[in-house]
């Protein structure tokens, strides 16, 4: 049974990176960044199945790349995207199997996603229908109107959005559907489901959950996972 299924958004041109291949299938470390996003969820008991969302080109590479060389076997179905981000998820949402009650969406270019933040998510979903992982941010925060700042807005009250975002399959698809009938296109999956008056709850997210966009995003990444890989290696020698 899927009753609770992960979309991997991974269809993204990646042009910040100026790269040749999308940002995606760069390495980071031995994997490319898209294997070590889908590992975390591969390996996580909360996850019952996963769809790749990906450009119409590299769906062949997406999966002779990195679903078949690292036997993801979660991974049921690789599709292609839409014109913009919000576009392709929906392509995922109209693929979920009918078992689905819950659905997780996550930038494939977030790789250093840790297990807890997504039971944190899905745990939360489950009990308020909406729940998206985020971090306090740490500077001030002011308006600003053609060059001009008119406020300063409460530090405490803003929060820096990340991935995953979690949401009953019958919101996510409720709210998608709204907005397409409006023509609207939101900054990410939250929104839409805040623009039909549904709650979102905020679970605290991870400072380390960047998403790899620039040449130096992919330095701090290499940074934090060769971190991490010393750590794990002191407590299992200990």
């Amino acid at each position: 049974m899927f009753n609770t299924v992960a979309i991997i958004v991974a269809a993204g041109q990646g042009s910040r990176m100026g790269a040749k291949i999308n940002k995606q299938y760069l390495k980071l470390l031995d994997r490319p960044i898209l294997a070590h996003t889908l590992d975390v969820f591969e390996q996580h008991p909360l996850i019952d199945g996963i769809i790749v969302v990906t450009r119409h080109d590299e769906i062949e590479l997406c999966t002779e790349e990195v679903i078949l060389p690292y036997s993801f076997k979660k991974v049921s179905k690789v599709i292609a995207g839409g014109r913009e981000r919000q576009d392709s998820v929906y392509n995922g949402l109209k693929t979920l199997p009918s078992q689905c009650e819950l659905v997780v969406v996550h930038d494939g270019a977030r790789p250093l996603i840790t297990p807890d933040i997504i039971e944190k998510t899905v745990i939360a979903a489950r009990q308020e229908g909406a729940a998206i992982a985020a971090v306090p941010v740490k500077d001030t925060v002011k308006r600003v109107i053609e060059g001009f700042v008119r406020e300063t807005i409460p530090r405490q009250e803003v929060w820096a959005v990340q991935t995953p975002q979690a949401f009953n399959k019958k919101i996510i698809l409720e709210a998608y559907e709204a907005a397409y009938s409006q023509d609207y296109y939101g900054t990410d999956d939250a929104s839409l489901v805040e623009k039909i008056g549904k709650p979102v709850k905020i679970v605290f997210g991870s400072y380390e959950n960047i998403k790899i966009t620039t040449p130096e995003d992919l330095d701090m990444g290499k940074a934090i996972l060769e971190r991490r890989l010393i750590e794990s290696s002191f407590l299992m020698e200990n």
